[in-house]
């Protein structure tokens, strides 16, 4: 449940109050006052930072959204390989899978990449 800002008119003190979103947003405390709500901006955030390094970070968030294509996925795997080429030169994931696909193929390279 969402938690909601008021303050005491006269005091200027603030609390929070946990309230449904359904619910009338107002709150009177026992001496009868009625605060009033302070409103703020909204501190909900998309998780778009994920640690390019954490293999269960990225599972994780796949998990969790359950939408898009295989595409959006090729993006997204995309995106953290090229932060973690930004941050140290080259991408150790890349550069892992390309040794094991050389390695089963008998030191063949994949035809579609090329090194970095």
């Amino acid at each position: 449940m969402p938690i909601y800002l008021y303050q005491h008119p006269e005091t200027e003190e603030v609390i929070e109050i946990v309230q449904k979103m359904s619910d009338f947003h107002i709150y009177i405390d026992y001496d009868g006052v009625e605060w009033n709500r302070k409103w703020t901006l909204p501190n909900a955030q998309i998780d778009a930072d994920v640690d390019p390094f954490d293999k269960a970070a990225f599972s994780r968030k796949i998990d969790q959204s359950g939408k898009g294509t295989v595409g959006d996925l090729w993006d997204r795997s995309q995106e953290l390989s090229e932060k973690r080429k930004n941050k140290l030169g080259y991408d150790p994931v890349k550069k892992k899978n390309l040794e094991k696909y050389s390695k089963d193929r008998m030191g063949r390279k994949p035809p579609t990449i090329v090194d970095d």
